[in-house]
Order: structure tokens, then sequence, then C-alpha cells
């Protein structure tokens, strides 16, 4: 036990070691299209970015998980699997009555910004509308490696206690408990396969602060991603491809208004002849500024800056963000009808652009979704317990899945 506990401390370290790279790119890529202070929304003046981004996440929610619609079923292997169409219809039912449609979308926005997103699926008690919960988890709380997930949260004392009825605090802890039941804590949820271990990041060895150990048949962290380079853990997305455009879209249009302030105010100069008292000059339309007889008064100065090509460098630069983030594709081509032709030539060129990104997201995030949906209500006696491959087939038959059908037909 104590040496699983020294390896499980070492994966932690490593975990989070390989993700500090990424944590100043996930910084950047919100900045731009989910500020989330003051500070952030000061300083972000071209919005094509953010509209971008929650366009193409909203088109993905759509076309991948559209809500109160059919977008899969199961289909028996044989006769003798269990029935297929009754497991399909309570997982629906299960997950129609659940927070899914509600927190995926968070998920949609994590995929298209950071380029990798996490559903956190949990069962509910007994008596609850749903059998299943959602919870979209951001990903600076997560630290992956290949089959094993960490999650870090902050959490106050008293909760922890209350979550870990169990959990007897070591004596030092238990004092500053005592003294402060709200004092925060860091909790590490840690699974690694199938073996859960949950342990507070106070110092000293994983072992001496370990609060829960339990099993999980599947896994309830659903970690997916838009694309991956090879040797990486961490996918990249749409917005993540674009930065270096939106950083100098923003940059564009924080000059054009600079220089929008000096055409609107001007740069003046005035004769220093002890006359003109310049604290006490408005320059504001209409105003009357008294000169001295004889008196230049004040002067404008012309300025050499000249941003009529911004507009132009501006334009293209938005197109291109659009261009990285799928706007022009995943969009209306025109107002005009378009013919049937059209569509299933429009369909099959989306579906070659999201094709592997498609194939991804059916491994990653749709069949660990349903399998796991499908092992929790067997336990609870719902269905017949239905393994996936063995007992029935996934058919995935989404929008995103018929555009690949029409795709395949051209």
């Amino acid at each position: 036990m104590s040496t699983n506990i020294k390896q499980l401390q070492q994966m932690y370290k490593r975990a989070l070691d390989m993700r500090a790279p990424w944590l100043k790119r996930w910084d950047d890529a919100r900045r731009y299209t989910m500020p989330s202070n003051d500070d952030d929304i000061a300083t972000l003046f071209d919005s094509t970015a953010a509209d971008a981004a929650d366009n193409l996440a909203a088109s993905m929610y759509s076309l991948i998980t559209p809500p109160e619609s059919l977008w899969m079923t199961l289909v028996p292997e044989s006769d003798a699997s269990p029935n297929a169409e009754f497991a399909t219809a309570a997982f629906r039912a299960n997950l129609n009555d659940s927070n899914f449609y509600t927190t995926v979308h968070q998920c949609y926005m994590d995929l298209v910004v950071l380029g990798t997103a996490c559903l956190f699926m949990a069962e509910t008690p007994i008596g609850s509308s749903s059998a299943f919960t959602f919870t979209a988890i951001p990903m600076s709380d997560i630290a992956i490696l290949p089959n094993a997930v960490f999650h870090t949260t902050s959490m106050h004392a008293c909760d922890v206690v209350a979550r870990f009825p169990k959990w007897t605090p070591p004596a030092d802890l238990r004092s500053k408990i005592e003294q402060d039941p709200e004092i925060p804590l860091k909790l590490v949820q840690s699974l690694v396969g199938t073996d859960f271990v949950a342990w507070l990041d106070v110092g000293g060895d994983i072992e001496n602060n370990i609060v829960s150990t339990g099993t999980f048949e599947t896994n309830p962290y659903i970690i997916f991603r838009w694309s991956i380079s090879s040797g990486e853990l961490y996918g990249r997305g749409p917005v993540m491809r674009a930065l270096p455009d939106i950083k100098t879209a923003n940059k564009v249009v924080e000059l054009v208004l600079k220089n929008a302030t000096i055409a609107v105010s001007g740069i003046w100069q005035a004769d220093d002849d002890g006359v003109i008292n310049l604290a006490n000059i408005d320059l504001t339309p209409g105003a009357i500024i008294p000169k001295a007889v004889g008196s230049s008064g004040l002067t404008p100065l012309s300025s050499g800056a000249n941003f009529d090509v911004s507009q132009l460098v501006l334009k293209d630069l938005r197109e291109r963000i659009r261009h990285a983030m799928l706007a022009d594709r995943l969009g209306l081509l025109s107002e005009k009808e378009m013919t049937a032709t059209e569509i299933m030539a429009r369909n099959a060129d989306m579906m070659r652009i999201l094709g592997a990104t498609y194939g991804r997201l059916l491994h990653e995030f749709i069949r660990p979704l349903v399998d796991r949906g499908l092992q929790i209500l067997s336990r609870r006696g719902t269905i017949e317990r239905v393994v996936l491959n063995s007992d029935a087939e996934l058919k995935y038959i989404a929008p995103i899945a018929q555009m690949a059908v029409t795709e395949n037909i051209i």
C-alpha cells in the first residue's frame, strides 16, 4: 500500500508538471473569448473571437447532442441480447430529466476555447428525478496522465468532514478545523484506472492525509479533446489556432480607438505668452476660448498618424478568425434558398473539416457517456446490464452523423 501511495504521489507531481505550460495558453485563450475579470474586460477591444467561439459552441451543441431529440440508439447484437430499445428509452429519459443539456454547453465552450473539456458524470441518490447529474469541471482543476485523472478543488473544512464522515483528521489538522471550520482545504481526487483515492494536499505524504478510497466500474471523468498533436495529452482548439490573429485584431482596434480620440479632440499648441491659462481651456464642442489681441491662440498640431489602412488589415484579420473558427462554414452562406445538391455538397465539405473532430468526440465523449449511463442504470436495477460491442451496438444518429452519411454518398 505504501509503495502504491508513493507512486501515486509521483504521478500527481508529474501530471502537474505536464499541465503547467498549458495554464498560460489557456489563460490567453480565455482572456480574448471568455474574460472573467474587470481588468481583462477593460483591455478587450474586439469581440470577433468571442462571438465566433460562442457560435461554434452552439453549433457543436446542435450537431452533436441536440436537446430533446433522438441522437443515439442501441442496436442489439443478437436475439439473446437484453432489450436494447428499452435501455435506449431509459437512458434518454434520465438524460433529459438531468442537467445534461444545461451543462454540456459549458464543455463545448471549453472544447472550442481550450481544446480540452471535462464533464463529470455522477449518480444521484435513489428517488431523484434522474439517475444522472453532471458538472462541467474547469480544466485548470484537472491534471491528466494516460489512464489517470487528478481533480483538485478547494473546499471548506466543514464540507470535507460532512462529505467524508468516516475520515478522522490528524491531530494537528483537527485542532485547526475546530478553531476555524471554514478554513479552506485543498482536496485532490485521483482516479488511476478504476482505483479512486482522495486526499488533502496540506503538506507531507499523501498516506497521512487520505480521506477516502474506492473503485469505479466506469470512469466518471469524461475528458474529450478537439484535436491533439503527437506526444501531447491536452487538446488544441480553434481559438488556440487563431490566437495570433485574435491578439493582433484586438491590438489594431485598440490603436484605431486611440487614434479616434486624437481625431476628435486633436492635439494643440499655444504660445506661452503669459496670457492664455492652459488650465482653463476646455476642448469641448461649442467651447469659446478667449485669446489676447494679436496672439496666435491655440493652433492645431497635425498628426502624422493615418490609420485608414487599419480597416483593410482589420477586415482581413476578422475574416481569418471567423474562418479558423468555422463561422463562415457553419453559418448561412447567403440569404438565397439553396438547392438540395448545394446543401449536400456543403454538408460534405463541412464533414471533411469536422471529420477528425467528430471521430474523436465519438470515441472520447459519446461512447464513455453512454457506457457509464448504462452502467449506472443497470446497477440501480432500471435496465438489464448492456455492454457496448457485446450486447448492443451504439448507433450514433445525431445531425453530424447524418452529414457523415451524406459525405459518403457524395
